[in-house]
């Protein structure tokens, strides 16, 4: 019977065996696939918006960013400081299947991050029910905060870091005699990568929420060292942004540097709640 109820999921005080733990989570993880790939394929039929007003949008002179920056820099009577010019450049295909497989991996990251909240809401509904009441009432909103952060740097990859690397890069020439001509992969390879680790990095408050919770972080360690987190900030963002322009390096640091004053204040509200409980 002990083995029986083993392999059942259920242990001789009622709790979920290792075994029960592993087949839950299981059918977290296959719910959580079926629905990213369900957008996957989706997303998969609209080709010509996926790829024309999506990702090779940032290599046009068209793009939101652009324009928005050109209407500022009028607005405040810069002229045309602010402008950007897109230098125009050739993408190409060298492979034979490249295109198609681009495609179905396009449609995959695009199934992922549309679908992340889910993803995440599942992990949650995986680790819930080992968490004390007092546990759950610490975590209350995870689910939205943790998807609100990534899918917020998203948005600021593809908006501000995409289009500056993807303009910088492209223009850029060792030698007039060298043109660019760059290969489909290396662009999308680009544009998401960009998109995604901005996505990751926004997670910095929950990091430091669980990094406080268990003792590895104070708000007082975040203060102390605040200028050479400031330094870290303005490298992370030179390496980001291969650019010289100060403008730029500005627009990705700031947002970068806000997010560690939340972190702190995130990390005070842990060790407050911590010392009254």
């Amino acid at each position: 019977m002990g083995i029986l109820s083993f392999l059942q999921g259920e242990n001789k005080n009622g709790e979920m065996s290792f075994l029960g733990h592993l087949e839950a989570l299981r059918w977290h993880l296959f719910r959580s696939v079926v629905v990213v790939m369900s957008l996957a394929i989706v997303l998969f039929f609209f080709k010509e918006f996926l790829f024309d007003d999506v990702l090779l949008a940032p290599k046009g002179q068209g793009f939101l960013t652009y324009r928005i920056l050109c209407h500022l820099s009028h607005s405040l009577n810069l002229g045309d400081d602010l402008c950007v010019s897109v230098a125009p450049f050739a993408l190409i295909s060298t492979d034979i299947s490249a295109q198609f497989t681009t495609h179905m991996w396009v449609a995959f990251i695009g199934g992922l991050v549309i679908g992340f909240p889910y993803v995440v809401w599942e992990i949650w509904r995986f680790i819930k029910p080992a968490l004390t009441t007092k546990e759950r009432s610490y975590a209350r909103g995870i689910v939205f905060y943790t998807s609100f952060l990534f899918l917020s740097g998203v948005l600021f990859g593809y908006y501000i870091i995409t289009p500056m690397t993807v303009n910088f890069l492209g223009a850029y020439q060792v030698s007039t005699q060298v043109q660019n001509t760059i290969t489909l992969d290396s662009f999308i390879s680009t544009v998401t990568t960009m998109t995604l680790i901005s996505g990751i990095v926004f997670e910095l408050p929950i990091v430091v929420y669980f990094l406080t919770k268990i003792g590895l972080l104070t708000p007082i360690f975040m203060r102390t060292y605040r200028r050479h987190a400031v330094v870290v900030i303005l490298i992370l963002a030179a390496v980001i942004t291969p650019t010289s322009d100060a403008t730029t390096l500005v627009m990705v640091a700031l947002p970068l540097y806000l997010l560690y004053e939340i972190s702190i204040f995130v990390s005070a509200y842990v060790l407050r709640s911590k010392t009254a409980a």
